[in-house]
């Protein structure tokens, strides 16, 4: 298979993996509960990026907070953090809301990290270098 036909086997509107993201999600039995994550689209970073960054008069902005909370709430699969009955049983009115009230600071970061490096991001160029001696 060459790298055409591989591109065109796989493309990425489905690239989805499940992660653990902290040690504090078990299930009765004590085993990890994993979260569904979705790789992002350029245009999903473009988006999110774009919403996160207020242009004033002498400079930008950028909130890597409401940029990481959007990452999480658009690219997480399981659990659905725009779940309505979730959002209104945690006394919450957005999935902004319903993030700061079940993840712990960590635990969002760590996710979106797994959601930025499943999307192509944070990808070491020396493991990009081993890969394509092998």
């Amino acid at each position: 298979m060459n790298l055409q036909e591989f591109l065109n086997a796989n493309p990425i509107d489905d690239v989805t993996e499940d992660v653990v993201i902290s040690p504090r999600f078990k299930d009765e039995n004590g085993s990890p509960l994993k979260f569904t994550i979705k790789a992002m689209t350029e245009e999903e970073f473009e988006d999110i990026r774009k919403r996160s960054t207020q242009v004033g008069k002498k400079k930008v902005e950028f909130d890597s907070r409401k940029f990481n909370l959007h990452v999480a709430i658009n690219n997480t699969i399981n659990p659905d953090f725009k779940n309505a009955d979730s959002i209104k049983k945690l006394g919450v009115s957005s999935p902004e809301e319903y993030v700061k009230r079940v993840l712990l600071a960590g635990e969002l970061a760590t996710l979106v990290q797994k959601i930025t490096e499943l999307s192509g991001f944070d990808v070491e160029m020396s493991e990009l270098v081993e890969e394509a001696k092998n």
